[in-house]
C-alpha cells in the first residue's frame, strides 16, 4: 500500500511500487506556487498522489517537471493539463520518439523480441493498465538545456542536467531550502541493454555534478530518502568499483580482490552486483 510522507516544511512524497514500477512522486510547496516531481507510470498513479495530498488541503501542482523520459515517469503526465510541464530539452526529444508507438500486448512483446524494449518494462506496463492502454504521450510545454532555477515562494527548486549512465537526460531537483536532492533515477545503471552495466566515465562525471550539491536527504526513485552518509557510501562504493575497473582493466576476479582488499572484509551481494556491473560496461 503507497502512503504519503512529508520531509522538512515544503517537501511531501509517495512511496513506490515495485510490482509495477511506481516510482515516488514528490510535491514541493512553496507559498505561491507547488511543483510535483514526475508524472508518474499511469494517470492512475498521479491521480492518487493528488488525492492524498487534497486531503493535507495541499493544492494542485503549478508545475511538473519529469527527471527522464523513461515511461514509469511520464505516462501519467496527460492528466496534468493544468499545470505547466517542464524538462530538459534531452527529455523532450527522446519522448518524440514514443509518440507513433503502439502499447498493446502484441506491440510491446514485438519490440521487446527485436530489442527495442526490455521485459520488465513491457511486463510492467501490462500489470499497470490490464486491458485499458489509453496512454497518451504528452510533450513538455517548457524545456530547458542544462538548469533551471523556479521559485515557488519562500522555496526554490534548482533543476540539473546531470546524466548518467541509467539515462543521459537525467535531471536531479535541488531544494535548497529544505537541503534536499532528489535524484529520480540518476544514479541506477542502464538497464536498457542485454547485460545491466555502469561506465567508469559516466560514473566520474555523475559523482562530479552530484557532489557539488548541500544536501542532507537524497530521494531514489525505486527505493527511499537517504541521509547524506547512506548516499556518500553508494557514491563511495561506485568511485571505488569504477577506479578499481580500470585499473583492472575490466578483469572482475581481480576487482573483487582488490576491493576486498580495500575494505578489508568480505564483499557483500550490492558489491559483487556492482562490479558485475561496472565488468558488463567496461569497454
Amino acid at each position: 500500500m503507497q502512503t504519503i510522507n512529508k520531509i522538512g516544511n515544503s517537501f511531501w512524497y509517495m512511496t513506490p511500487v515495485s510490482e509495477t514500477d511506481r516510482p515516488i512522486l514528490g510535491m514541493v510547496v512553496g507559498k505561491e506556487k507547488t511543483l510535483i516531481i514526475d508524472a508518474g507510470n499511469s494517470e492512475a498513479h498521479v491521480k492518487l498522489f493528488l488525492k492524498m495530498l487534497e486531503e493535507y488541503n495541499i493544492a494542485r501542482p503549478d508545475f511538473v517537471v519529469l527527471t527522464h523520459w523513461h515511461l514509469d515517469h511520464i505516462f501519467g503526465l496527460s492528466s496534468l493539463t493544468e499545470a505547466v510541464s517542464i524538462s530538459s530539452k534531452a527529455t523532450m526529444k527522446e519522448m518524440e520518439k514514443l509518440i507513433p508507438l503502439s502499447w498493446t500486448d502484441e506491440a510491446l512483446d514485438e519490440r521487446v523480441k527485436e530489442g527495442t524494449e526490455i521485459e520488465f518494462r513491457a511486463s510492467c506496463i501490462k500489470k499497470e493498465f490490464g486491458a485499458n492502454r489509453d496512454i497518451h504521450i504528452t510533450l513538455p510545454t517548457v524545456v530547458f538545456e542544462n538548469e533551471l532555477e523556479i521559485d515557488l515562494g519562500g522555496v526554490s527548486c534548482l533543476l540539473k542536467l546531470v546524466g548518467g549512465d541509467h539515462a543521459s537526460d537525467s535531471v536531479v531537483i535541488y531544494i535548497k531550502e529544505e537541503e534536499l536532492l532528489f535524484l529520480g533515477d540518476c544514479i541506477y545503471p542502464d538497464i536498457f541493454t542485454s547485460k545491466r552495466n555502469y561506465t567508469t566515465k559516466g560514473t566520474r562525471e555523475l559523482a562530479a555534478f552530484l557532489e557539488q550539491f548541500d544536501a542532507e536527504t537524497y530521494i531514489l526513485s525505486h527505493w527511499k530518502p537517504i541521509s547524506k552518509d547512506e548516499f556518500n557510501q553508494e557514491m563511495q562504493l561506485l568511485k571505488a568499483v569504477a577506479y578499481y575497473t580500470e585499473k583492472c582493466n575490466g578483469n572482475a576476479d581481480q576487482i573483487k580482490w582488490e576491493y576486498a582488499r580495500e575494505i578489508n572484509r568480505e564483499l557483500n551481494e550490492e558489491e559483487l552486483e556492482t562490479i558485475e556491473y561496472f565488468v558488463n560496461g567496461y569497454v
